[in-house]
């Protein structure tokens, strides 16, 4: 319960306040964003997330959400990493500097060991294909949320 709480509060607490204040560097309140009706790729995500969850168990939980937890702070660590990552005028900079950031990196890393953690525990050659199978859907619909922001901008 202790580890599940962590990585809670971690995610409402470091992760949604980072989100909050990446948004606000671009003018977008807190209240800005509660007052966007939820779309229809951010209920697809969360959705599955849930379900996966309450269907399965806490592994299904954190196998569910680590194309998110876990892929944000892959991404912005490459992103960082990566020499052809235009630093100058990049407005997308904040992002990967959050993302790689090591608050985050410490989320990430949490994140992973507790899911190794759960894995030792539960599971077993008989759910690998699952929770593969969980893993891959739950990648492609972050994609899908990846996408909208594209599909969605000016």
């Amino acid at each position: 319960m202790r580890s599940a709480a962590d990585t809670v509060k971690a995610l409402l607490d470091v992760e949604m306040g980072l989100h909050l204040e990446y948004c606000a560097g671009w003018g977008i309140s807190e209240q800005d964003i509660l007052a966007e009706p939820e779309a229809m790729a951010t209920m697809a995500y969360t959705r599955f997330v849930l379900e996966r969850g309450m269907a399965g168990d806490v592994l299904d939980l954190y196998v569910a959400l680590a194309p998110c937890v876990v892929g944000y702070g892959e991404i912005g660590l490459a992103l960082q990493r990566d020499p052809a990552t235009l630093k100058e005028g990049n407005l997308y900079l904040p992002w990967i500097e959050m993302y790689a950031g090591a608050e985050y990196q410490e989320v990430a890393a949490a994140a992973v060991a507790q899911l190794d953690r759960l894995a030792q525990s539960r599971l077993t050659p008989q759910r690998e294909a699952a929770l593969i199978k969980t893993f891959a859907q739950a990648t492609r619909l972050e994609a899908g949320f990846w996408q909208m922001g594209l599909s969605l901008s000016p």
